[in-house]
């Protein structure tokens, strides 16, 4: 069933309540998603994007019930990730010679993905438009690396829409469809998680592709992504909010994440909480046990801090697989800008504050000296070291 947006614009997507992860296992879903897919009925018709392809059968059938499939003009493809063109194949065996307008590079990708059947291919770049009637156009503007290098947003003027893909998106299940029907704790929350783990690496294009579509000067009055709410109360808020969040973003708070094997380094975790309510309670302390919390609520919250801490034992004169991971995955989100401190215990050699200093020295962190390295299990002198460590990021 398709919902109305705006006049002759409907959405035809589908909202993914079941849904508990993405790309792969590496983004955890927590309030279900959707994929949007919008059908415009002008002059011209014209399908944005489809769905993943486990709902691609559903999907064609829904929207025979709207159009005839012979009917549909063209078909846009904002970016050709399998989350968007996953029912592209089965619904091209319909309606094969429908012309598909994206970028040169989505030609590859969607192409690479499922193989060269010889459909239309009509490749755009930023500024080129397509007359859809009723004295209404679609102008493309690429959005390279938001997240891949074939994404682009599609305008539609006079309605003032901008089909945004990728960018302003959450993995959250709207029925409703709407921002303003959306509960507003939780949409910032997924917008944010969505922003931090998947676009925060591309935050300096994501700065300069901002600019560039304020520079635009398009009246914006709908934001319509690919997934979760379409922000149509105030939809500039998101697009401000990118721009904040694209600047090295931080808050006042400090996240400690650690984790442990007799308990040892989870006490100095705990301490360095407390000392750093101590002497500043004003500043929020999240602590977290990367072993047992969800990698990508951590990350939010990294996302969010000024300075973290991180805490593992040595083990075999390295640190737990547990900590190395989860700074690998650390390092690639390339958070700017944040100070990181170092900590744990040792039975035996103690290289482990060591290996963790130079790991998130490696993963674009400023380091302080200042660290907490206990032998066996922390005393009273272990103890009085938080507060210098908690200092040394708070400086």
């Amino acid at each position: 069933m398709k919902k109305l947006v705006k006049n002759n614009v409907s959405w035809v997507g589908y909202i993914d309540w079941e849904l508990e992860s993405f790309h792969g296992d590496d983004y955890s879903i927590i309030n279900g998603s959707s994929q949007n897919s919008y059908l415009i009925q002008e002059e011209k018709n014209v399908l944005i994007d489809t769905v993943w392809a486990p709902h691609r059968f559903e999907f064609i059938d829904n929207l025979k019930k709207e159009i005839n499939l012979k009917d549909i003009d063209f078909i846009v493809a904002n970016h050709g990730e399998v989350d968007h063109s996953g029912a592209l194949v089965d619904l091209m065996k319909e309606i094969p010679d429908t012309p598909i307008y994206c970028t040169a590079n989505a030609v590859k990708s969607i192409e690479g993905q499922y193989g060269k059947h010889g459909w239309n291919f009509k490749t755009v770049k930023t500024g080129d438009s397509v007359d859809i009637g009723n004295g209404k156009k679609l102008i493309f503007v690429e959005m390279k690396m938001l997240h891949w290098p074939d994404s682009m947003a599609t305008y539609m003027t006079s309605d003032n829409i901008l089909f945004s893909n990728d960018a302003f998106g959450q993995h959250y299940a709207v029925e409703e469809l709407f921002n303003d029907r959306a509960d507003k704790c939780l949409l910032e929350k997924e917008a944010m998680k969505y922003y931090a783990n998947i676009l925060n690496p591309f935050s300096p294009f994501a700065s300069r592709k901002i600019k560039e579509i304020v520079a635009l000067n398009l009246p914006i009055e709908i934001i319509a992504p690919s997934h979760g709410a379409i922000w149509r109360d105030n939809p500039m808020q998101i697009v401000e909010k990118y721009a904040l969040w694209a600047e090295e973003y931080q808050e006042d708070q400090i996240t400690i994440v650690y984790d442990t094997m007799w308990q040892g380094t989870e006490k100095i975790a705990h301490k360095i909480a407390s000392e750093v309510h101590r002497l500043s309670p004003n500043t929020v302390v999240r602590v977290f046990n990367c072993a047992k919390y969800d990698k990508n609520e951590i990350m939010t919250e990294v996302f969010k801090s000024r300075a973290i801490a991180v805490g593992s034992p040595t083990v075999g004169n390295d640190i737990l697989s547990s900590v190395d991971g989860w700074i690998h995955f650390l390092k690639s989100l390339k958070f700017k800008n944040k100070k990181a401190a170092a900590f744990g215990c040792y039975g035996w050699s103690g290289e482990g504050v060591k290996v963790l200093q130079e790991r998130l020295l490696d993963a674009g962190f400023e380091v302080v000296e200042e660290n907490i390295k206990s032998l066996w299990n922390p005393d009273e002198e272990d103890f009085e070291k938080a507060s210098s460590v908690v200092k040394a990021l708070l400086k």
